[in-house]
């Protein structure tokens, strides 16, 4: 019996632990919360050409994927395509932020830039629009090949983020994304 007893206030403790988290759920449902990557795509965009000045880019390389991932197929004709989406600008880089007192750089900037636009069939849905994104690392002479290592990893996220951000802007053509 004592067992049942344990067992039976377990149960009891999850549950109670459980309903804040379960209300909590259901109030954002009810607000119109959506998960990232919950937003429609037109449909027009089912499939999708993706035409690029930079055809082996890291941008273009995550933004195929996360166009994969919301379902879409990325074709590679433009005959085959409902939506193509030119990208007119990919272009990374680094500025000096800082130097020291002997003129050694101390702090950069990496940027990552694109613009794009949004076709379907005869019709623009998205004018060129452009995106850049920044982020500022600081630079050790003494720590050459970790700092060279960080600004690839940074330049990588910027195209991750890069590529986020051009979906949920189509995502945001509104009325317009049942096309």
């Amino acid at each position: 019996m004592d067992r049942t007893v344990g067992g039976s206030l377990s149960r009891i403790a999850t549950r109670v632990a459980l309903a804040p988290l379960l209300g909590i759920c259901a109030v954002a449902a009810g607000c119109g919360f959506q998960l990232e990557g919950a937003g429609a795509l037109p449909s027009a965009m089912e499939q999708t050409y993706v035409d690029s000045v930079r055809p082996g880019s890291e941008f273009l390389g995550n933004l195929r994927n996360v166009l994969r991932r919301r379902g879409l197929e990325v074709v590679s004709e433009p005959g085959q395509a409902g939506a193509t989406l030119t990208i007119t600008e990919d272009s990374t880089g680094q500025r000096v932020l800082s130097v020291s007192a002997r003129n050694i750089p101390r702090e950069y900037e990496i940027y990552y830039a694109v613009t794009f636009s949004l076709r379907v069939g005869s019709e623009s849905l998205l004018e060129s629009e452009s995106l850049v994104l920044t982020r500022g690392y600081t630079w050790d002479e003494t720590q050459v090949l970790g700092k060279s290592r960080e600004e690839d990893v940074l330049r990588a996220a910027l195209a991750e983020d890069l590529a986020l951000q051009v979906v949920r802007r189509i995502e945001a053509l509104g009325a317009r994304a049942s096309l």
